[in-house]
């Protein structure tokens, strides 16, 4: 797929800070006070105002975008996290088709926006509507102008060896037909414990193939860790690391249940953890406490809204509340624009007068999100989307109603 890079040229600025950026096309550059702005380029006003990089959400489940619009609680309440997975999550995806996925996107991707959120890292699932799903995906990213990672997390916990291997192909056919610049793809597992010694194979030959990372659950609660054990390995880690499942560069969902050793090896390795404290605290799966053994750990939201301030601001929370170094958490919060640059192949935040980059960026005032550029195109202006966002809410909350229906119908 090919995206058409905007031939508009913007200058932002200046800024409260003195700062103008320029925008020409996919990539901003910063103007210095001896050069001029280029001819025809339009002006936008940052005036008590800070122009600053997108924000990054490196692990995260688009799907989960109508869960806020009422969605059920589950009878009876779950009481460990395998049920909390069984009775919603997993209810959840089971029951998505292409219209409710759909208008998942467009709510969580246009809320995205809005929060200056310019990257999503997204892990899919949905069992029954396989093929063609991260197609789904990518037409939102690409209508609304959101920059995004995708793949579809193969599992067998619904029809055996047969639905994993649909999922590897459908990650497949989209590495091989769905990439732009905006959009690219990866290889997904759900996790360790929901598939067998054969899918893992089946996925790292996926990725040594096409030369892609992986991007999977790991070790988000015990249970991950005593199958497999169970399974005659150390710990799901250890199982993906013996598979050949992990390329330099891959991303860790989770790691609640890694000690400091395996941290370090993950660095070590070249991957990277992605922590997503709402989500843990939500399940009450604990906090991991060894990421600061690693400089490769960056802030996800795992389906949680792609709201990254208040992600941040929870996470700082949390890691007062277990007196990890706050030295090591802030590194976290800005870690993301070096695992998006290493994905898309260049470089993400505000550039420096040498240095030019992707043009994902923010406009922030005392009143918030003013405007945001991705890839260069102006996505929202004067805080708001070109699109109505009551009709997408709309739209949502129909689909929401009848994805709701179908989930209480399932066995």
């Amino acid at each position: 797929m090919t995206v058409q890079s905007n031939t508009q040229s913007f200058v932002l600025g200046p800024d409260k800070h003195g700062t103008r950026v320029v925008v020409e096309g996919p990539r901003a550059r910063l103007l210095t006070d001896s050069q001029r702005p280029p001819a025809g380029a339009t002006a936008i006003d940052c005036r008590d105002a800070a122009i600053l990089s997108g924000k990054i959400n490196a692990h995260t489940h688009i799907y989960s975008g109508l869960a806020p619009l009422g969605m059920p609680a589950p009878q009876p309440p779950p009481t460990n996290f395998v049920q909390i997975l069984e009775r919603v999550w997993w209810r959840l995806d089971r029951a998505l088709n292409e219209d409710a996925l759909r208008a998942s996107a467009q709510l969580y991707i246009a809320q995205a926006l809005l929060h200056g959120t310019t990257t999503l890292i997204d892990h899919h699932e949905s069992p029954a509507f396989i093929a063609g799903s991260l197609d789904v995906l990518a037409e939102v990213c690409h209508e609304y102008g959101m920059r995004a990672c995708l793949c579809y997390g193969a599992t067998e916990r619904n029809g055996g060896l047969d639905e994993a291997r649909a999922g590897l192909a459908e990650c497949r056919r989209f590495i091989d037909h769905g990439e732009s610049e905006l959009v690219r793809a990866a290889v997904g597992l759900h996790a360790s414990f929901t598939v067998s010694d054969t899918t893992l194979d089946l996925a790292a030959e996926l990725c040594a193939e096409t030369q892609k990372i992986m991007h999977v659950h790991v070790a988000e609660d015990g249970a991950d860790v005593r199958d497999a054990q169970a399974r005659g390995y150390p710990g799901p880690l250890e199982r993906l690391v013996q598979h050949k499942a992990l390329p330099p560069g891959s991303i860790v969902a989770h790691g609640l249940f890694l000690g400091p050793q395996q941290v370090r090896n993950v660095d070590e390795a070249g991957c990277w953890i992605v922590q997503n404290p709402r989500s843990n605290h939500g399940n009450e799966v604990g906090y991991p406490q060894a990421l600061a053994h690693s400089q490769r750990v960056a802030l996800g939201t795992d389906g949680y809204p792609a709201n990254m301030g208040e992600e941040a601001d929870f996470l700082r929370v949390q890691a007062k509340k277990y007196g990890e170094p706050m030295s090591a958490v802030e590194a976290r919060i800005e870690a993301a624009p070096m695992l998006a640059q290493e994905i898309f192949g260049a470089r993400v935040g505000l550039p420096t007068v040498d240095r030019p980059t992707l043009a994902d960026l923010r406009v922030v005032d005392h009143k918030g999100v003013r405007h945001v550029f991705v890839h260069g195109r102006h996505v929202v202006s004067n805080y708001e989307l070109p699109v109505s966002l009551e009709a997408i809410r709309t739209r949502a909350s129909a689909q929401a109603h009848a994805l709701w229906q179908r989930m209480a119908s399932l066995k």
